[in-house]
């Protein structure tokens, strides 16, 4: 799988230096959870969402190329993915997966990242 899935786009507006803990996440069709530990080291760079609205407790792994654009100022994120896709996405562990390579090919495949650099679901490329 390419590292581009795992590196910001350059149009989403990341900052290295900004700390996105806590900003609202918001999916193609609306709110989803929040930001609660991310990464932005080049090629391993994702957000873990708490997503706690629908089932207690639940996180997801989303790769940072899900990420279309970040508001500094309302603290949101907002993500090319729904959130049934969210919410369907492989079981995530934080102690198990964070490293798992496996795990994070399969998640490429659930979000319609594998291929071609931050290709959608659709097959259509997002720049």
């Amino acid at each position: 799988m390419s590292e581009q899935v795992w590196s910001y786009r350059p149009a989403s507006g990341h900052l290295a230096w900004a700390d996105l803990t806590g900003y609202r996440v918001e999916a193609s069709d609306g709110h989803i959870g929040k930001v609660d530990k991310h990464s932005y080291e080049a090629g391993d760079a994702y957000l873990v969402v708490d997503i706690g609205v629908w089932i207690f407790g639940k996180e997801v792994l989303l790769p940072a190329s899900t990420v279309a654009r970040i508001d500094l100022q309302e603290e949101k994120v907002y993500v090319n993915a729904t959130k049934d896709q969210i919410k369907d996405a492989p079981e995530f562990h934080r102690d198990k997966h964070l490293q798992d390579i496996g795990y994070r090919d399969e998640l490429g495949t659930h979000y319609g990242l594998g291929g071609l650099p931050w290709e959608g679901p659709s097959g259509s490329h997002r720049a």
